[in-house]
């Protein structure tokens, strides 16, 4: 078994859009009719699609819907509704498109996926997460005979997950017109060799279809100077060339170094033909299975969550800005990684993650043979792992983000002889196409002679999940290889909510022979109190310390950093939801985000919880999340009521108070002196509403950019009201959409894509795009309190 992995490795990001004149990428998200109904009439040229529903890509036709009991996902599938669509575009070709390459590319569509052009079938894609193309040159017309696409997209067979997966084509699609020579990027491969102060090297790899034999290579730094250049020759339609460069800039989370890769193919008489860009990062990792995970040489402790792939109140349909502001709202956490579970993301996901810098632990599949589902990708398994796993593995291996490959979760057969077989044929496959980056699962089973998996001996690290009280003997367990906390602490929370504390962690449900608490809350909450979660899980400080004190554990990753729709333990429906989430599903932080960063980052962080209306003769847990200070004291309308510290064993300071109305405030002291101080005011009835706009951060600067308006109650002084909530009614002018609304309740049975919405412990969040980016929007709110409008710029 390898006892060191070290890999040097370039990272890339392909461009989303342009290639320059050579090659034409076009937008293809709009002018898209759908139906939610099945026909294949549906697919034919000649039909009339008039009355159907205008619509625009990405789409998720589940998210049109309120929740509901009787869907057959069942609430773990967030009890929203499956079934056919079918979307249908006409559009048009000019006559100087003949004799190029046209191709339509899907970023996904979930989950079967059947495409025609003009009436002739093109075939069915089976992998609801993978991006897709299919060939339209045979069948185009040009001129003024117009094109029709026809797609019909089947998720009917449920459940068929266990989380939200969403409907229909949710990502987005171009078309792409490629000369008849070109590059194929399904075979570009990019790596760096070398990395060091005095060279580093760029090892391009690439294949051509058609004529092209000549083609230059360019590197180019963020300021658009040249930095390498080299003219080649392709012989046999391949090349694999090398480019040096000297004092490069490394490519790290704190410093997102990244250069511009240009190749372009050339014709006989010097014309570009082709050309690709790619973003390069320049780093060197290596794991070891004592000291952990080096970056660049240096020690790195691999600070990451699990993220699901949908977006809150959009569903499962992708929007960059919306993803944007999900990685920057855990980067400011302190988040150094995601692990994309337990599927291949968006590829615009990666794009962010290599411009902001944050590590992309990679995974392809949550099953293989073995179902967790009846209608799980267990049925396809057979005949589609293999293909899926290349196309992964081709279309994520030259982004700068992503550092290691995943090729399971949790899987079943781990506790069998045939995991052996399949690891090491998976394992195979991906190390044929990228032998610079390691392979792992995340297991559950810390016995090595019960652990098929880790007995097939090709992975190059393990991951494990939850059972931290299980660390100590990996190392004897499995030796030699590297490890990491694949999956931890699923700790359950409602934010706002602060149940009285027992003196241990609450285990909701308490084992697995219980499907869901047994005297939980009645109305479906869990208290914001770190101090409640899944019986296979624990807190988060407790999961955070076991990792943290343990060298040879090269990372964490927290399940999970937002709350996401479906798998809503530890309840029944109406519960919809999760509970898991740092952050919920509106994007709003709960508390112990605030442990996170105090630890995670070295931002001063001074958090005070709960808030403080309560009724006299209660006693409340109050706590304080806090860093760079030797000790916090608490006053109540002015008294000392004690100072407090954190400790090895416990990363936050708590006083039990009785209440009285008034003032409740915490000073933070550094070597005796007061450097920082946080109060919270008991609140009067809720008589205005306090309105934040959030855009320019998240902006990714396309039609896409959505503001994101967060709207709190106020009191006549001004104080958050935690104890109250109205309803809200969110409407547009004629240049805003409301795309969706949340409050972040995980039983609020509301359909997320509704423009009204109740509050919840005084917070929601309105999503909203203009349709004319050029021009201003105005957005009004109304409520008992009044009306209130709101400038979009």
């Amino acid at each position: 078994m390898i006892r060191k992995i070290v890999t040097f490795i370039v990272f890339l990001a392909a461009s989303q859009w342009t290639f320059g004149q050579a090659r034409e990428l076009i937008n293809f998200n709009t002018d898209w009719r759908f139906v939610l109904d099945d026909d294949l009439t549906f697919r034919h040229a000649g039909f009339d699609d008039n009355v159907w529903n205008p619509v625009t890509l990405p789409h998720d036709w589940s998210m049109g819907f309120d929740f509901g009991a009787d869907y057959p996902a069942g609430n773990a599938g967030g009890a929203l509704p499956g079934g056919i669509g079918w979307y249908r575009k006409s559009f048009s070709l000019n006559e100087q498109d003949k004799g190029k390459d046209i191709v339509l590319y899907f970023g996904g569509a979930y989950r079967y996926t059947e495409v025609w052009i003009n009436g002739v079938y093109l075939g069915k894609h089976i992998n609801g997460y993978l991006s897709f193309e299919h060939d339209l040159t045979k069948y185009l017309n040009f001129g003024n005979k117009k094109n029709v696409i026809a797609v019909r997209v089947d998720n009917s067979l449920q459940p068929n997950s266990r989380w939200y997966s969403g409907s229909g084509i949710y990502r987005d699609v171009r078309l792409e017109k490629r000369n008849p020579s070109h590059f194929l990027r399904s075979e570009t491969f990019i790596t760096t060799p070398m990395v060091a102060v005095a060279k580093s090297t760029v090892r391009v790899r690439s294949a051509i279809k058609g004529q092209g034999v000549q083609a230059v290579l360019k590197l180019i730094d963020a300021q658009g100077k040249v930095v390498a250049k080299k003219n080649i020759t392709a012989t046999k339609g391949t090349f694999d060339e090398t480019l040096e460069i000297s004092q490069a800039k490394l490519w790290d989370p704190k410093n997102p170094n990244l250069y511009q890769l240009e190749i372009s193919l050339l014709s006989e008489t010097n014309k570009v033909v082709d050309e690709l860009h790619y973003k390069v990062g320049f780093r060197n990792f290596k794991f070891d299975e004592q000291t952990g995970f080096f970056l660049n040489d240096q020690p790195l402790k691999l600070l990451g969550v699990c993220l699901h792939h949908d977006l809150g109140a959009l569903g499962s349909a992708f929007n960059k800005s919306a993803a944007k502001r999900q990685l920057l709202i855990m980067k400011d956490m302190g988040v150094n990684a995601i692990r994309t579970a337990h599927n291949p993301p968006a590829e615009e996901l990666l794009d962010l993650c290599d411009e902001l810098g944050i590590l992309v632990y990679n995974e392809a599949y949550d099953m293989w043979k073995k179902r967790k589902n009846r209608f799980d990708y267990n049925i396809d398994f057979d005949e589609h792992h293999i293909p899926d796993l290349i196309s992964f593995v081709k279309r994520d291996r030259n982004h700068p983000s992503v550092f290691m490959w995943s090729i399971g979760n949790e899987i079943r057969e781990q506790f069998d002889s045939t995991g052996i077989a399949f690891t090491q044929e998976m394992s195979k496959v991906v190390k044929e196409l990228d032998p610079t980056r390691p392979v792992t699962v995340a297991l559950t089973e810390t016995e090595y002679e019960k652990n098929f998996i880790a007995q097939a001996r090709t992975l190059d690290v393990l991951g494990f999940n939850y059972k931290y009280f299980d660390y100590d003997k990996l190392p004897i367990q499995f030796k030699g290889v590297p490890l990491i906390a694949s999956e931890t602490t699923s700790a359950l929370q409602t934010r706002g909510v602060y149940d009285n504390l027992h003196d241990t962690i609450q285990l909701w449900p308490a084992s697995s022979k219980d499907k869901y608490v047994v005297n939980g809350n009645a109305d479906f909450t869990v208290s914001a109190y770190d101090n409640v979660a899944a019986y296979w899980g624990t807190s988060h400080e407790r999961a955070w310390l076991e990792v943290k004190k343990r060298d040879f554990l090269g990372g964490i990753f927290v399940w999970t950093g937002f709350d996401y729709l479906g798998e809503p333990v530890p309840y029944p429906y109406p519960a919809r939801s999760s509970y898991y989430g740092i952050v919920d599903l509106a994007g709003l932080p709960k508390d112990v985000y605030y442990m996170y960063q105090s630890e995670w980052t070295e931002k001063d962080v001074l958090h005070l919880l709960p808030h403080w209306n309560w009724s006299i003769g209660q006693t409340v847990d109050v706590w304080c999340y806090y860093n760079n200070a030797d000790e916090v004291e608490l006053f109540l309308n002015g008294q000392s009521l004690g100072k407090a510290t954190k400790n090895a064993d416990q990363l936050h300071a708590a006083w039990k108070v009785p209440f009285e109305t008034g003032e409740l405030k915490v000073v933070k002291y550094q070597n005796g002196k007061a450097v920082q101080e946080v109060v919270k005011r008991t609140a009067g009835k809720a008589t205005q509403l306090g309105v934040k706009v959030e855009h320019e951060r998240y902006a990714v600067g396309d039609q896409t950019d959505l503001y994101f308006v967060t709207v709190d109650l106020r009191d006549e002084k001004g104080e958050l009201v935690p104890n109250q909530d109205i309803e809200l009614t969110f409407s547009g002018d004629s240049n805003s959409q409301i795309l969706g609304t949340d409050n972040g309740f995980q039983a609020d049975l509301n359909g997320l894509s509704r423009p009204t919405r109740k509050t919840h412990k005084g917070l929601a969040v309105a999503y909203v795009a203009r349709q004319d980016i050029t021009k201003g929007a105005t957005l009004t709110i109304k409520s008992v309190l009044g009306e209130q409008k709101v400038t979009l710029k």
